[in-house]
């Protein structure tokens, strides 16, 4: 947008909205079911972990569009999609195997497979001149467009996903905060895990493909830290952290075309928002506690 042009209208949005639709609803549904996960990932303080995944998927994206302008790949080895979900499982199942105290840290392993996959990308995007601009919109989340079958890839694994943790939310929770108490309970703990990490890394690995890394990095961490700061228990934490989540990806895409921002930009600019505009409704439900409990003089 040039300096004397108009700036755009929600008027103009919603005229246009057959055009946005997709990536609205690619927005919402990829906020919502990330912003779920994202409890687990910012309560067992594994918040680089959505980072390290994201990245990967990125360079799994990038990998696959190398192989196609350079081999002339087909079928899954030329699958954007498919390459990125294998890349962030391989890469989860690194991480997990990592031992703390045993030779290096897993913060340390962490680290280094968020910089591989970050540099890695980055790296091989300079080798393909037909999709680098597909590079830059994977790593930033530049892309303003969604296809109809990116959108019903998306909505396929977000439908899965969430029901799978509907239905082992209990189990979750347990195996997540209190290990011992599931064991004692004859929960299977590993497996509950397995399932835990398997569905963020496929979540994270398709949200990736459709929406770039930076929006999914922000979906799994900022609207799960706004509701950790207001919820009053696990289970409602989840759910206003997929509410947020969601209204995040779909009030991040309006305010980029009111802006003109890059679309990931704002989506994270609007989980920022929600985190500090959480920190101070505690902060004030906290002061308004101890003034109504302080000893009149």
């Amino acid at each position: 947008m040039t300096p004397d042009a108009p700036a755009p209208t929600l008027r103009q949005f919603l005229d246009a909205w057959e055009l946005f639709h997709d990536p609205v609803v690619a927005a919402l549904v990829a906020g919502g079911v990330l912003g779920w996960l994202g409890v687990y990932i910012v309560l067992r303080r594994v918040v680089f972990v959505s980072a390290a995944l994201s990245q990967a998927a990125g360079l799994g994206v990038a990998l696959a569009f190398y192989l196609q302008s350079a081999v002339g790949a087909t079928g899954l080895a030329g699958d954007p999609l498919a390459c990125a979900t294998a890349l962030t499982l391989a890469t989860m199942l690194f991480v997990s195997r990592a031992e703390d105290g045993r030779f290096v840290s897993r913060e340390s392993v962490l680290g280094a497979a968020y910089l591989v996959g970050s540099a890695g990308a980055l790296l091989v995007g300079t080798k393909i001149r037909k999709e680098a601009h597909d590079i830059g919109d994977i790593l930033f989340g530049a892309a303003v467009l969604v296809t109809p079958e990116d959108l019903r890839t998306l909505e396929i694994v977000a439908a899965v996903v969430f029901v799978l943790q509907v239905g082992l939310e209990k189990g979750f929770r347990f195996a997540s905060f209190d290990p011992d108490g599931a064991r004692i309970r004859g929960l299977p703990v590993r497996l509950l895990d397995a399932a835990l990490f398997t569905s963020i890394a496929v979540a994270v690995s398709v949200a990736t493909r459709v929406l770039g890394a930076l929006p999914v990095f922000a979906f799994t961490v900022l609207p799960a830290m706004a509701a950790v700061l207001m919820a009053t228990s696990v289970r409602s934490a989840l759910v206003i952290a997929g509410a947020l989540g969601a209204f995040a990806g779909g009030a991040g895409y309006v305010l980029a075309f009111l802006r003109s921002w890059p679309v990931g930009a704002s989506q994270a600019a609007v989980g920022v928002a929600l985190v500090l505009g959480a920190a101070a409704l505690r902060a004030t439900f906290g002061a308004v506690r101890r003034a109504a409990g302080a000893p009149r003089a």
